[in-house]
């Protein structure tokens, strides 16, 4: 499935999946006013047994059929503390 990944401007870390490019007719209007301006990212084929950095793709595809969007969320500021603790 081809999926395409918008950030926002407004929330950083914040990105909006879509099945369709600027196709943003599904997303609640509150979810768009939160995230403020999107800007186009990339664009990618997502399976399955397909490996992302911070979600499941089967989560990601299963929000993406049922919802014909996904919402990836920022890390928790504490989960970013510690990941910065391990680096020093």
């Amino acid at each position: 499935m081809n999926c395409y990944v918008y950030r926002s401007n407004k929330k950083q870390g914040m990105y909006l999946y879509l099945i369709e490019k600027d196709d943003f007719s599904n997303v609640p209007e509150s979810l768009m006013k939160l995230l403020g301006e999107v800007v186009f990212s990339f664009e990618f084929d997502l399976s399955e047994n397909r490996k992302l950095v911070k979600e499941e793709a089967r989560e990601v595809l299963r929000n993406l059929k049922e919802n014909s969007f996904f919402l990836q969320m920022p890390p928790a500021k504490d989960v970013v503390l510690s990941q910065n603790e391990k680096l020093n």
